[in-house]
């Protein structure tokens, strides 16, 4: 489209392969579907990691003290079951189940500590406090897990046992528990999101294309490059589960465009030669560098997310841009033999395509032309000012339904026991007990703290630890270690849970310097810090990167400055209409959706831009605009409507709210920038062509950008 830079000889060698393709398109067929048993193979083998937190930076403290935790207290995966107008025995007969379910380490209860003959109301503040609801209606206990050498996510196996032992009025909650769901959920939802994105993509462009089977044949293409670019996740070990439900669906809108453009080149050379097999390799080698210009960007917007410190960024970011390249092999090594293949019966069952006319709005628009690159300038500052107070959530508990087990565990811990989030500290356990006394003392005194679990609580001051219960000897204390629980009131990522971390690192830190903080809560605000910071570098890498391509393929100062701010502003007006319909979208779903859609639609502006320079070799500049839009926005239409079903279908069936997030932002945001290349960039470049003409010496030398 807009890139020459492979040389005669390169263009020559590909031009000999695609010929060779031509002349035998079955076997080329064959070969590129034995390629997906590997490919299937790799799929299944290739693991999915359910927990976001586990992607944050190792040398946050939080994620440091969850090491020790998990290494030292084997209690990273705590979970709590909530029992509800049970009788003492029958949640001891509940707890001794539970004790036999595989991989489970201990269970902790007043039985524990106490003898359950004891009411309730007369046992010591400190057991009550932790272990009854407010009204004693409800009693918790907690689940400790083993470390099962050899066995992947022994804890999410015990968990899906555990769920099968509790009745309706018992609950199960926990960061553990939270990731099975997320497990169960993504495992059942995502061959469903990929369907329905599969028939809806299907649908429409049977609808905008001329041909019955001509969608098939793309799809067919599409699917083969996804089987391909999953199936080499196998080598990054796992993916996350975000990426599991999303790749396939963005790496089908965002390649469809490849597809496409080789089968119109195709059908523009094959009249120009005598064979089919002539004609098929010239389009592909003419095609390949189009092809090429053409996903860098993409690739660029991509490689963007690569560069965040939360680990995610890179999962979705290298997933993505490998199966843009796969995207781009696949259409030009296997799609041409497919085409072949298939190319009577496409020509033989045709019908009217129904792509709308855009001719009465692109002469109005181009007839005020003025007023609307006005309305371009206009825009760009309010519209950056309003989405950069879009409001995020962060705490893990808004992406899964409420009807999921862990959410309803976690309503009920927060309204009848005060534990809207829990914080574990670790302190050194040669600390004299009057100083950890006073620690503890100051932790409770804080506002928002709804009860402290500790040792010197449990216990009591004194007591040697020869008589005390193994449970809570590995539950408090290991390898010199002492862990306390300190529950809030306050949810994760809120100011006030904020507030209280600072306070109670402040006290910690003066007991024990080299203590840790950790838990739901810190490890969420660990989150919000890395996740700013990634947001701002994201946007500037990938801003940069595609700025100096467009630069260097067009060889202007200029144009990048016209084409990356319409596309900019395109994703600010997406992101300011969540803002001023109060609307809270995932910590993720602002980086992850300015890079995909800077990446994935600038090619709308490129392909405009490219369209016009061709148009004015022989017309007037007002001419030439029109001409190249009337052309390009049919394109540009056909692929923005394709990437807006894909996502949209996954947004209307998703439960998984910060997938749900993301595709509903991609949705609207693919038609956002389709409107602004129509409405506003449009009488932009007409308005700024004596600009850009100074300062791009080959504009107006007749040179045909491919």
């Amino acid at each position: 489209m807009f890139i020459q830079s492979f040389s005669d000889y390169e263009v020559y060698g590909l031009k000999k392969i695609a010929f060779w393709e031509a002349k035998h398109p079955k076997l080329v067929l064959v070969l590129a579907l034995l390629l997906v048993i590997p490919a299937a193979i790799g799929f299944f083998c290739t693991g999915v990691n359910y927990d976001i937190l586990s992607y944050l930076p190792e040398d946050l403290e939080s994620m440091q003290g969850e090491r020790v935790l998990d290494e030292t207290f084997d209690t990273a995966g705590i979970s709590i079951v909530i029992t509800e107008n049970m009788s003492p025995k029958q949640t001891v007969a509940l707890k001794n189940e539970i004790l036999q379910v595989d991989y489970v380490s201990s269970v902790i209860w007043v039985d524990t500590i106490a003898d359950i003959g004891i009411p309730a109301d007369i046992l010591p503040d400190a057991i009550k406090d932790v272990f009854y609801s407010k009204d004693d209606s409800k009693t918790m206990m907690l689940v400790r897990y083993e470390k099962a050498d050899g066995v992947e996510g022994a804890d999410l196996q015990a968990i899906g046992e555990i769920k099968k032992l509790l009745d309706e009025e018992c609950y199960l909650s926990g960061l553990s528990v939270m990731v099975d769901d997320t497990h169960e959920l993504a495992d059942t939802q995502a061959p469903i999101y990929i369907a329905i994105a599969v028939l809806l993509a299907l649908a429409v462009m049977t609808v905008m294309m001329k041909s019955w089977l001509q969608p098939l044949v793309i799809v067919g293409t599409l699917g083969l490059a996804v089987a391909y670019n999953m199936g080499s996740n196998f080598f990054m070990g796992e993916i996350s589960f975000i990426t599991q439900c999303v790749a396939a669906i963005l790496q089908m809108g965002v390649t469809m465009d490849y597809s496409i453009f080789l089968i119109d080149r195709y059908a523009e050379e094959r009249p120009r030669f005598e064979t089919r097999e002539e004609a098929m390799a010239e389009a592909v080698s003419k095609s390949f560098t189009a092809l090429l210009g053409s996903s860098l960007t993409t690739v660029f917007g991509f490689a963007a997310l690569c560069f965040m410190r939360l680990k995610l960024g890179f999962d979705i970011g290298f997933v993505m841009a490998k199966g843009v390249v796969f995207g781009i092999l696949t259409v030009v090594f296997v799609l041409p033999a497919i085409l072949l293949v298939f190319e009577e019966p496409m020509a033989k069952y045709t019908h009217k395509s129904y792509i709308p006319g855009f001719t009465r709005i692109n002469k109005f628009v181009l007839k005020h032309r003025r007023a609307f690159s006005l309305l371009f300038l206009l825009l760009l500052v309010p519209a950056y000012l309003v989405q950069n107070n879009v409001d995020k959530y962060y705490s893990m508990d808004r992406a899964l339904p409420s009807y999921m087990t862990s959410i309803e565990g976690l309503q009920a811990l927060k309204d009848d026991f005060g534990m809207a989030s829990t914080q574990f500290v670790i302190v050194d356990d040669s600390i004299p007990a009057e100083n950890l006394r006073k620690m503890e003392r100051e932790l409770e005194s804080l506002d928002g703290i709804s009860y402290i679990l500790a040792y010197n609580s449990l216990v009591g001051p004194g007591i040697p630890d020869s008589i005390i219960p193994d449970e809570i000897l590995e539950l408090c204390k290991q390898d010199g270690l002492q862990l306390i629980m300190v529950n809030s009131q306050y949810s994760p990522a809120t100011p006030e849970l904020t507030q209280q971390l600072k306070d109670m690192d402040r006290i910690v830190k003066a007991c024990d310097r080299n203590a840790y903080i950790t838990g739901e809560g810190a490890i969420t605000q660990g989150l919000m810090d890395t996740t700013d910071r990634d947001f701002a570098v994201t946007a500037v890498l990938s801003i940069v990167a595609i700025f100096i391509l467009i630069a260097i393929c067009f060889r202007s100062p200029t144009l990048p400055v016209i084409l990356v701010l319409a596309i900019e502003l395109a994703i600010w007006l997406n992101l300011a209409i969540s803002t001023l319909t109060g609307t809270t979208v995932s910590f993720v779903d602002p980086t992850v959706v300015n890079c995909i859609q800077l990446g994935a639609t600038v090619d709308y502006a490129i392909l405009l831009t490219t369209r016009f320079r061709e148009e004015l070799v022989h017309l007037p500049r007002e001419e030439a605009i029109f001409a190249a839009a009337e052309t390009a926005e049919k394109s540009i239409f056909q692929s923005a409507m394709v990437f807006f079903v894909v996502t949209f279908g996954v947004y209307i069936v998703c439960d998984i709210n910060i997938v749900r997030g993301m595709c509903i932002l991609l949705a609207r945001g693919a038609i956002i920038s389709e409107c602004v290349i129509m409405l506003l960039l449009s009488p932009m470049l007409c308005t700024c062509e004596k600009l850009i003409s100074r300062t791009t010496p080959t504009w107006r030398l007749g040179h045909e950008y491919k």
